[in-house]
């Protein structure tokens, strides 16, 4: 075996040298911590290898870091604290999408019911009007409400 500079061995071990491995670590954990620097933060490999700053190919070759990656994605069931906390907000929002749904339905059926009972006390005002028109007269009431 030849005797390999320290920073070469240690740059195959893993296929990339130690500040690659610490900027895709630093990367990954901004990801995961929801607070990317360069892109949408969302927990995918393209994401990773621009927020480390470094290529394609070269994030590929640290076989042992994506490992990591993989399982550390898996443990955040795919999502990073921002993303997990938007999903948390979105289903609050639809919990309460769905209360004004049920009250505006309820609501309607009270506005339905209301209109109905309006109709019938009208149907039977006009009644009783042509009922009074064929046998009496009708009374201003308005002299009497000033009055009292």
């Amino acid at each position: 075996m030849t005797n390999l500079p320290q920073e070469t061995a240690a740059a195959t071990e893993d296929n990339v040298s130690p500040r690659t491995s610490a900027a895709l670590r630093a990367a990954m954990d901004r990801l995961l911590a929801g607070q990317p620097l360069r892109t949408d933060g969302r927990l995918i490999k393209t994401n990773l290898w621009k927020e480390a700053g470094v290529s394609r190919a070269t994030m590929n070759r640290a076989t042992v870091v994506m490992a990591e990656w993989d399982s550390r994605v898996i443990a955040a069931g795919g999502l990073s604290a921002r993303e997990a906390r938007v999903t948390h907000e979105l289903e609050e929002v639809r919990r309460q999408l769905a209360t004004q749904i049920r009250e505006c339905t309820d609501l309607k059926r009270q506005l339905d019911a209301a209109a109905t009972a309006i109709a019938a006390l009208h149907h039977d005002n006009t009644l009783l009007r042509q009922a009074h028109a064929q046998h009496g007269s009708l009374t201003d009431l308005s002299q009497y409400r000033s009055e009292h």
